[in-house]
């Protein structure tokens, strides 16, 4: 005998819920924070091996696809940050009602996307004197070598 419901929960009929979806986005972004952390011990071997490919590697970050990935990187360390103290609040038996459940995962979506968006800008707009800065740390590691 064949049936033919569908099986419990189907995704066809299953409704997200925010706690389910911030989840889900928590160990998301814990695993693109393990990648980003990848990245950044290329970019310090780019920087110790010389000028060259510490350049390269500043040029590959400082493309259209570089700079959506370091936003990434930024989304995922801040949105990570923000629903850890959530979480934290949670251990200590804090928040646990569905409407506070709710309204601190917007706070930690909103919040997290501000001050992605406050170090984006702050970047961009200062890109000439973090460029120095790292070519400046670049020259006293060259000159204590």
């Amino acid at each position: 005998m064949t049936d033919n419901r569908p099986l419990s929960p189907h995704l066809g009929i299953y409704r997200h819920q925010l706690t389910s979806v911030l989840s889900i986005l928590h160990r998301i972004t814990g695993i693109a924070l393990s990648l980003s952390a990848m990245v950044m011990i290329y970019w310090l071997a780019a920087l110790a091996t010389g000028m060259e490919p510490f350049a390269r590697f500043q040029h590959v970050l400082g493309s259209l696809p570089g700079q959506f990935f370091l936003l990434g990187a930024m989304f995922s360390f801040f949105f990570h940050l923000c629903n850890g103290v959530r979480h934290l609040f949670w251990d200590m038996g804090k928040g646990l009602e569905i409407e506070r459940t709710y309204l601190t995962g917007w706070i930690a979506v909103f919040v997290s996307l501000l001050i992605t968006a406050a170090f984006f800008l702050y970047a961009l707009s200062g890109g000439d004197a973090i460029e120095q800065t790292s070519l400046h740390l670049l020259q006293e590691v060259s000159c204590h070598a």
